[in-house]
């Protein structure tokens, strides 16, 4: 019995390895999920005097990017991010916890695909949205609410296998 117990307990430990190894980092359950995007009381990158209106957005299907400038996967998808907005998809960003001037001279340099960017420099608006890290992004749908959050940087296979389909089921 003595020999046996070693081996059922790495036995167990195994099985939870092998379990956890399964999951997929991408697809962190959100809390807002279904629910209604909170309030994004944030000034704009571009004019920090004026403030970001959600209300606005209604009726429309969107997405919420969180990005920053010192976030290499960041930097990876902003391809992908500006063939979307080419194609006419509403983006929209929120630069976190980074320097305002290097993010505006970032977008100036590397090309804007977001229709307005929002400044989280401190990060509350992250903790509201839940955000674990960058980049993170929402898909909005015509009512305000949260379908979808991704982690990680979009490629150009998520966009076409999951977010065109979501996209074009919340535009009908």
């Amino acid at each position: 019995m003595k020999r046996l117990l070693p081996l059922l307990l790495l036995g167990a430990l195994m099985a939870l390895l092998a379990a956890g190894l399964r999951q997929q980092p991408q697809v962190l359950p959100s809390a807002l999920a279904g629910k209604p995007l909170p309030p994004l009381d944030a000034p704009l990158l571009h004019d920090g005097g004026q403030r970001f209106d959600a209300s606005a957005m209604k009726g429309q299907v969107w997405l919420l990017n969180v990005w920053a400038t010192w976030c290499t996967g960041c930097r990876e998808e902003h391809d992908t991010l500006l063939a979307m907005a080419k194609q006419g998809l509403l983006l929209h960003g929120v630069n976190y916890k980074d320097d305002p001037q290097r993010a505006a001279t970032y977008l100036r340099t590397s090309g804007n695909p977001f229709r307005s960017s929002l400044v989280d420099a401190d990060g509350r608006l992250g903790i509201d949205l839940g955000v674990y890290g960058v980049p993170e992004t929402f898909v909005i749908d015509r009512e305000g609410r949260v379908r979808m959050r991704h982690a990680g940087p979009l490629t150009p296979e998520l966009v076409r296998d999951k977010l065109q389909p979501l996209l074009q089921e919340l535009r009908q």
